[in-house]
């Protein structure tokens, strides 16, 4: 099996803002520091850098008064990411928001998935957080199975993606422009075949923005020890009750 470094290489891209998020920065750095991830922070999207030329390049026309200066430029990031890949001519890459809570060693998690990754054909993403809380029902998962192939994804807070996938979806992104934010254009390639896209089960990451624990670049919610509490029982709720039904999200 390979290990997590000879996998990925140097290809870690976290989606960040040049300010208001210094915590979300010194965190990061002391997480994946702990971890011995070496990855890259993408802010080249950032709102003070986004131009008229910029939105057009990218997005519809009048996109500004769809979508917050935050929430485009959030998305231009996770864009200038598969930039990057195609750049380098990555095989994979991995995608994270500024937010990430690792719910287990990372590195091992990711290597677990490594075999089953490398006989998928296409392009493709896969979902590593757990974040709209959706998963394989109980009658879905397979013992020593870690990917399931789904009809959305589960939010773009931390996902692998491979160099076909990114390639496809720039060479997507000239006929037709990204039109809403990233999660739900996500579903959009994937609904149109653009790429495919895939659930790790269990997955490996959480997103702090939405267990309470911290805020982001696109969220209002701040975080509180509230928020926190109701995550965990609704994780709880969802993860050991809810997934006795299935829920017709995977694909047969």
């Amino acid at each position: 099996m390979k290990n997590f470094k000879d996998f990925i290489g140097q290809a870690i891209y976290v989606v960040h803002a040049l300010k208001g998020y210094e915590f979300h920065e010194k965190r990061v750095i002391e997480l994946f520091g702990e971890n011995n991830l070496s990855f890259e922070f993408m802010a080249d999207g950032d709102v003070s850098l986004i131009t008229a030329d910029v939105l057009e390049k990218y997005f519809i026309p009048g996109i500004e008064a769809k979508l917050s200066k935050g929430i485009l430029s959030c998305t231009l990031n996770h864009i200038l990411c598969y930039e990057k890949i195609v750049a380098k001519q990555n095989r994979y890459g991995l995608v994270f928001e500024n937010d990430p809570f690792f719910l287990t060693d990372f590195p091992k998690g990711i290597e677990k998935l490594i075999p089953e990754i490398e006989k998928l054909e296409g392009g493709f993403l896969i979902s590593l957080e757990n974040s709209t809380l959706k998963f394989p029902s109980y009658w879905q998962t397979q013992d020593a199975k870690h990917l399931y192939r789904a009809r959305m994804g589960r939010m773009a807070g931390a996902y692998l993606i491979n160099l076909e996938g990114a390639t496809c979806i720039l060479e997507d992104l000239k006929h037709k422009k990204c039109d809403t934010v990233i999660d739900w254009w996500h579903n959009d390639l994937i609904e149109r075949g653009v790429v495919k896209m895939y659930w790790a089960h269990p997955p490996l990451v959480e997103q702090g923005s939405h267990n309470g624990y911290l805020n982001s670049t696109i969220s209002s919610k701040p975080r509180s020890v509230t928020r926190r509490i109701s995550w965990v029982i609704l994780k709880y709720f969802v993860y050991y009750f809810k997934r006795l039904f299935n829920e017709k999200r995977l694909v047969d």
